[in-house]
């Protein structure tokens, strides 16, 4: 089973940015998002993830940037980010990208996106963003400013709906290069059918080894940020090592 790496241009604010713990204010910018993008591009990324901050946070919106540079891209784009409802995801999906990604909808409003995951397939995966707290697996909803409700309990609603994707990001290690959650990746890929990819706390070449040695649990890939922008290794690297 291949590996996949999806190298992230999360936008703020019209730059390139990343977030500690995916917190508002804890930007650190690093320029033009299409230069980032085509700079993965050039790497080798197959995937690029492409997030609309000020969508998550209800703030504002880059959608003419995003899909500026969805258009200028040839690689394929998951596009995340404030899609609530028909209109934003309509918007999302005449992008060109090759699929969408839902987060605070998937928890609000659980009817459409029951419906929208039913519809469109392949096309459409679903961010649970995970804090583990003594009350549990909870997720975090609003750009993670609210609860979400129970993971395992959503993670079954979804798979009943028919989901075919999930992107799981443990929030506490999210931008702090501290390595991710292998093990609640693993519990995820246990309890569904559907392929997984990880998200947050990747710091080394080394992460993505050992996240690249649960693909057979079901663990497709994993995005990859501000290990990148910090240089801590290249993508070419990166790409070697889970090939």
């Amino acid at each position: 089973m291949s590996f996949t790496l999806l190298p992230a241009v999360d936008v703020a604010d019209g730059q390139a940015v990343r977030l500690v713990q995916g917190a508002a204010g804890t930007e650190t910018s690093y320029g033009d998002p299409l230069e980032a993008a085509l700079t993965w591009q050039r790497a080798g990324a197959e995937w690029v993830h492409l997030v609309d901050l000020d969508a998550a946070f209800g703030r504002g919106s880059n959608r003419e940037l995003l899909a500026e540079v969805t258009a200028k891209l040839d690689v394929q784009v998951e596009l995340s980010g404030g899609i609530r409802d028909d209109a934003s995801l309509e918007a999302a999906l005449a992008t060109g990208c090759a699929r969408v990604n839902l987060g605070t909808a998937a928890l609000e409003n659980p009817e459409w996106a029951d419906r929208v995951v039913a519809e469109y397939g392949d096309r459409v995966a679903v961010g649970l963003d995970v804090r583990i707290t003594e009350q549990g697996h909870r997720l975090a909803a609003r750009g993670w400013t609210k609860d979400g409700g129970d993971l395992w309990e959503v993670l079954a609603r979804l798979d009943a709906a028919g989901c075919r994707r999930y992107v799981v990001t443990d929030v506490s290690k999210d931008g702090t290069l501290q390595g991710p959650n292998t093990e609640l990746l693993r519990e995820v890929c246990s309890r569904t059918d559907s392929p997984v990819i990880a998200s947050g706390g990747v710091s080394s070449v080394d992460d993505l080894v050992a996240l690249s040695q649960l693909a057979p649990a079901g663990l497709e890939g994993s995005i990859v940020g501000k290990a990148l922008y910090a240089q801590n290794f290249t993508l070419e690297d990166a790409l070697a090592a889970v090939r």
